[in-house]
């Protein structure tokens, strides 16, 4: 006997009907929807690169600003409070 199954027969006739049951809520909203992903366009990546890029220089600065000017590093300590 292999690890994990047990020897008892499962009954496939009770899972199909609970399978069966209606769906409610979103499920029933989504049932007849068909989705399809298409992949982003070179602009789209393009936009989002840039956009990403753009907040980590963004963060780098700021980190080198909080390290090396003691006023912008007191405003951030005070503001955090």
């Amino acid at each position: 006997m292999v690890k994990g199954f047990s020897e008892n027969e499962v009954k496939k006739n009770t899972e199909i009907k609970e399978s069966k049951k209606e769906k409610k809520g979103l499920a029933a909203f989504l049932k007849g929807k068909k989705f399809t992903y298409t992949l982003p366009g070179k602009q789209q990546i393009n936009i989002f690169g840039s956009i990403v890029i753009g907040l980590n220089l963004i963060l780098i600065l700021l980190v080198i600003l909080y390290l090396n000017n003691q006023e912008f590093h007191d405003f951030v300590f005070n503001v955090g409070r």
